[in-house]
């Protein structure tokens, strides 16, 4: 099986819980997720089937867009709404939050919350915090490209939440932007929903639930699915034997990776790298 399944994951479940229903519904071991989704949160969630997870470096940091539900007045050590307040502060005014939104828009530093799936001394952070163990990660940078205010909570002198829309890009933590927000406005803030709605070229409304996969009636989408910014370019059974061994095949197509699928099928066969004017593969696809 090659491909590509959209989920809704629900609330509750952890990214790896919808992994194993759908390597059990599939059959098919060689699973993986273009972007883990916190337990608490819901959303699209993009599975790559069978030898498609070799795309996972090519479509992991595709764009993202997450509408999130902001509490203000205290701050949690998970940074949402299942974690312990660890500081409480007065309630920021609806024109605080507005002019803070520039400064938490573009290429950020992002320090990722202690209860996160990062690593330290190959052991998970979120392990070592729930252990107890004071846990401090390097910031990482992440980019944000927008925000969109939804819906206001309270009063416009002492705004109780609200409710935005963020695009960012792959690795981003919006748990730690709400973080951030909250300080930045002499406040506190974390969490109490968060949904993903778009990941890459993927809209949440075309996903299937978590039930639909587990019955085996999610849809299999092919992989070239995932990568709709590429040009495609369509090999004769003798460029796509050349290319699926490796052998670099004549550029028809500008751009600095490629699509090359068969004639026969359409189908994704291999992802290239252009190297002059030709196309040297650099992820073959297969079948099985």
């Amino acid at each position: 099986m090659l491909g590509v399944v959209l989920v809704d994951k629900p609330a509750g479940v952890t990214s790896h819980d919808v992994v194993n229903v759908a390597r059990r519904a599939l059959g098919e071991s060689r699973i993986g997720h273009a972007g883990t989704l916190d337990p608490f949160a819901t959303g699209l969630l993009v599975l790559l089937v069978g030898s498609a997870t070799r795309l996972l470096p090519h479509v992991s940091g595709d764009p993202k867009v997450y509408e999130a539900a902001i509490q203000f007045g205290a701050e949690t050590d998970t940074e949402d709404l299942h974690g312990t307040v660890v500081r409480q502060a007065p309630l920021p005014g609806r024109a605080a939050i507005e002019a803070a939104l520039p400064s938490l828009t573009g290429e950020l530093d992002q320090t990722p919350p202690a209860y996160s799936a990062k690593r330290i001394g190959g052991r998970r952070a979120y392990d070592l915090a729930r252990e107890g163990a004071a846990v401090t990660l390097a910031p990482a940078r992440v980019r944000v490209d927008r925000w969109e205010i939804l819906a206001w909570r309270g009063d416009e002198s002492a705004v109780a939440g609200c409710d935005a829309r963020v695009t960012c890009g792959g690795g981003t933590y919006i748990r730690s932007l709400a973080r951030d927000l909250g300080r930045a406005v002499a406040s506190a803030a974390h969490l109490t929903a968060l949904r993903r709605t778009h990941s890459g070229a993927f809209d949440v409304s075309d996903a299937d639930s978590l039930d639909a996969l587990r019955e085996g009636r999610a849809r299999v989408r092919p992989a070239l699915d995932a990568l709709p910014h590429l040009p495609v370019q369509a090999l004769s059974d003798v460029d796509l034997r050349r290319a699926t061994s490796g052998i670099a095949v004549d550029a028809r197509v500008d751009g600095s990776w490629a699509a090359l699928t068969s004639e026969a099928t359409d189908m994704l066969a291999v992802l290239a790298e252009r190297a002059g004017d030709r196309w040297q593969p650099r992820v073959v696809l297969r079948e099985g």
